[in-house]
């Protein structure tokens, strides 16, 4: 399925890069990998203890 022709794809349809930039200005995208990257390195042993549950 196609979203070509339900939706103004230039106006109507960000992800990414172009919607944070659009909600917290830009550089807002590069900011937010930047947090998500210190949290990710900062809690790693606390994800891989959590996900380790689920690998047998």
């Amino acid at each position: 399925m196609s979203l070509r022709g339900m939706l103004d794809l230039d106006n109507e349809l960000m992800v990414g890069k172009e919607f944070w930039d659009f909600v917290g200005g830009k550089g807002a995208y590069e900011e937010l990998l930047g947090c998500f990257e210190r949290v990710g390195i900062e809690l790693r042993p606390e994800i891989d203890a959590y996900f380790k549950k689920f690998i047998k």
